[in-house]
C-alpha cells in the first residue's frame, strides 16, 4: 500500500484522471509539492506514457499555482524524482518533487540536482 493514498482529497491542490498534487509533509523548502500517480507504479520507468505526460503537465500547473500563491515568490525550482532504493527512493509509488528555491536558501546552489552525490555537485569547484 502507498502512504500517498492516505492523503485526504481535501489536501490535494490539483488533480486529474492520472494523478494528484499535495504539499509534501516533510518539505525541503516552503511550498514543496509532490505530484503523484493515481495508479500505484513504483517509478517513472514503470509509468505509462500517458501518466508521464500528465504528471509533467501537472508539474507545470503546480508551478503556476505556487508562483501565484507563495510569498515570497520562488526564484527558481528543482524538479525531480528518485527511481529505486540506490537512488534514494523510500516510497515505491511514483512521485515527482516540485521544490521551490529562493535566492539565499543555500550559500552556493550551483550544481542543483547534481548534489545527490555531494562531492560531485559543483563541478566548477574541482
Amino acid at each position: 500500500m502507498s502512504p500517498f493514498l492516505d492523503v485526504p482529497v481535501s489536501d490535494w491542490i490539483l488533480s486529474d484522471e492520472w494523478g494528484f498534487a499535495f504539499f509534501d509533509r516533510f518539505p525541503v523548502s516552503p511550498g514543496h509539492v509532490l505530484v503523484v500517480t493515481r495508479r500505484i507504479v513504483p517509478d517513472w520507468f514503470a509509468a505509462s506514457e500517458e501518466e508521464r505526460r500528465a504528471l509533467m503537465d501537472m508539474v507545470a500547473r503546480v508551478k503556476e499555482v505556487l508562483d501565484q500563491t507563495l510569498e515570497p515568490k520562488p526564484d527558481g525550482y528543482n524538479i525531480g524524482f528518485n527511481c529505486g532504493e540506490a537512488a534514494g527512493q523510500t516510497v515505491m509509488h511514483l512521485h515527482i518533487h516540485v521544490i521551490p528555491r529562493y535566492n539565499g536558501d543555500m550559500e552556493d546552489p550551483r550544481g542543483g540536482v547534481r548534489h545527490v552525490i555531494p562531492v560531485r555537485g559543483n563541478y566548477l569547484k574541482s
